[in-house]
């Protein structure tokens, strides 16, 4: 069933000079009203699985024993005969880019062929969006830039994608600025990754579109709403945050985003940032936001794949039966092998109360995975729950990395380390030390205190 959206106009004004393509909007939801017979929804999110809806006039078994919706064909969305992103084999530790173990569904194509996802990450504290096809489960990373991705949609035509994305402001440079470092220490470190791009209710996402392969190279989309002078209220008022998610109109041409206004706690009182006045209508600290690509002809949306009841490469997950364990690296001495060239050294440590792996080390040696980026140095973090809350976590980190090749580089942390804490479910962190990443001289520190 496909949800019914109707525009309303009354909030349709330019918002700034210059920015006439990025206008102001309201929506009302539709209501249709489908037949039983014909309430058949294929894929549906949840818990990383898809599964059908199926209508049930008279069931004969289960409760209740009235007409009802029943979940078939279910499938878990991990690839069933895929090593895990990350293991252990002869003592030496293999990264494994092919495993398909989605964090967090993000939706679908344009088509319905591919679904979106938060994978595993590639590259150390770089969060991004990946697709795997339904039925191949061929896997293609969509987006590639340092700084953190996570809501995306792709256009009706399947040509465009448009993502939430902090690079706009470089969020997470500090942390992830450096490239193709592998994502060793995020076995343990990898909320807190997903954590610091924000700070409590505020977010720092921007929309930006790109094309149909995602990121490469150099290439990481452009800003939609760049055109602005940046002043109160405008298009580009860095004060005024994307929110998830975006969206793009049927005929592709449109872009719509939503945005909320940076306010107390995230600004004022203690918090080092003033609080900016909204000059929106009523003082408003939410609005929704529609890009028209001008130069854009409108495309009719690409023919909707039909799915398989049953995923190929998926795991069958019929009544009764479990959830799968997830795989846990033991602790000990491993080495993992360069793809281009060198090693790296790495020590997984376990808190012997816990039971669970607390430290990890790695020490690199000439280290390449891509060509033009060579690592050399060490990286160790130790993380504790701080329990009763066990969504916060304390981390002490200490690095010290050079980067050469493509990009001269360095990931240092103060001398006595980056220590950090913070609630995953707030996300409010705090800090001692510092942890500082310097790119071809440019240098990248970590947000004060509050912001």
């Amino acid at each position: 069933m496909t949800p019914h959206w109707c525009m309303t106009g009354s909030e349709c004004s330019t918002l700034a000079d210059g920015a006439q393509s990025v206008r102001g909007f309201g929506f009302k939801r539709g209501s249709p009203q489908p037949t039983p017979h014909a309430m058949l929804v294929n894929l549906v999110q949840v818990n990383k699985a898809s599964l059908r809806l199926e209508f049930n006039a008279d069931p004969k078994v289960g409760d209740p024993l009235v007409s009802r919706y029943d979940l078939v064909d279910v499938n878990i969305l991990v690839d069933k005969n895929s090593k895990p992103p990350m293991y252990v084999a002869d003592e030496k530790l293999i990264i494994n880019h092919d495993a398909i173990i989605p964090g967090e569904l993000r939706g679908f194509s344009g088509s319905g062929d591919e679904i979106l996802y938060i994978a595993s990450p590639v590259e150390a504290n770089n969060i991004d969006v990946m697709a795997f096809h339904l039925t191949t489960g061929a896997i293609r990373r969509l987006t590639s830039h340092p700084d953190y991705t996570d809501p995306i949609t792709m256009s009706h035509d399947n040509q465009w994608i448009v993502a939430m994305d902090t690079h706009v402001v470089g969020r997470q440079m500090f942390m992830s600025g450096m490239r193709w470092i592998p994502p060793i220490i995020d076995y343990l470190v990898v909320a807190i990754a997903s954590s610091t791009r924000n700070n409590g209710p505020r977010r720092f996402f921007q929309p930006i579109l790109i094309s149909h392969d995602g990121d490469s190279g150099n290439y990481f989309g452009q800003q939609v709403n760049a055109d602005g002078d940046g002043s109160d209220g405008s298009a580009n008022d860095p004060n005024w945050n994307g929110r998830a998610d975006p969206a793009v109109s049927p005929d592709s041409t449109m872009i719509g985003y939503w945005q909320a206004l940076v306010v107390s706690p995230s600004c004022g009182g203690a918090n080092p940032l003033p609080c900016p006045v909204s000059t929106a209508q009523g003082g408003r600290n939410y609005r929704v936001m529609l890009a028209r690509r001008t130069s854009l002809k409108p495309s009719e949306p690409a023919p909707v794949f039909e799915a398989p009841n049953f995923i190929p490469w998926a795991k069958p997950f019929p009544a009764g039966s479990t959830a799968p364990t997830q795989y846990q690296i033991p602790a000990g001495n491993y080495t993992l092998q360069g793809q281009l060239s060198g090693f790296a050294e790495v020590e997984f440590i376990e808190d012997s109360d816990a039971g669970t792996i607390q430290t990890i080390s790695a020490s690199y040696s000439n280290y390449s995975d891509q060509d033009g980026y060579t690592i050399d140095g060490y990286e160790k973090v130790s993380k504790w729950k701080l329990l009763p809350n066990v969504w916060k976590d304390r981390v002490e980190w200490f690095s010290n990395i050079t980067q050469t090749g493509v990009v001269k580089g360095t990931k240092v942390t103060s001398e006595h380390g980056f220590e950090i804490e913070i609630d995953v479910s707030v996300n409010i962190m705090e800090t001692n030390g510092t942890l500082t990443t310097v790119l071809d001289e440019i240098k990248y520190v970590q947000p004060a205190a509050g912001t």
